[in-house]
């Protein structure tokens, strides 16, 4: 679920019997629900629109998208692996992973 540029992360509470969500990829912590889809999108749109509008209220920039930038370790063997790919591929390194992770990321 996607709107203005954020997405949603949903759960389902059994015990509720809700749906459950919460604004992906922000540290605040904004969340919403329903117990329908259909009023959970509305909730949803609902929790976007007043996570922007508290953020202009207290002259807070608001959490957009990320920067493209990543840095993490991987152990030596696994980088010389993904290094040779990349290699064998045609590819640098860099756009190698970034292929391999939008595949990942999209499962």
């Amino acid at each position: 679920m996607s709107y203005k540029g954020y997405s949603a992360r949903i759960d389902y509470d059994d015990e509720d019997g809700l749906f459950v969500g919460r604004i992906a990829g922000i540290r605040d912590g904004v969340g919403f629900h329903a117990d329908t889809v259909e009023g959970l999108r509305e909730a949803f749109h609902e929790a976007v629109e007043d996570y922007l509008e508290t953020c202009v209220r207290v002259g807070k920039e608001p959490q957009r998208s990320f920067s493209g930038q990543m840095m993490f370790r991987v152990d030596p063997e696994v980088h010389r692996k993904a290094a040779l790919a990349a290699e064998l591929a045609g590819k640098s390194l860099n756009a190698w992973a970034e292929e391999v992770l939008e595949k990942a990321a999209e499962q």
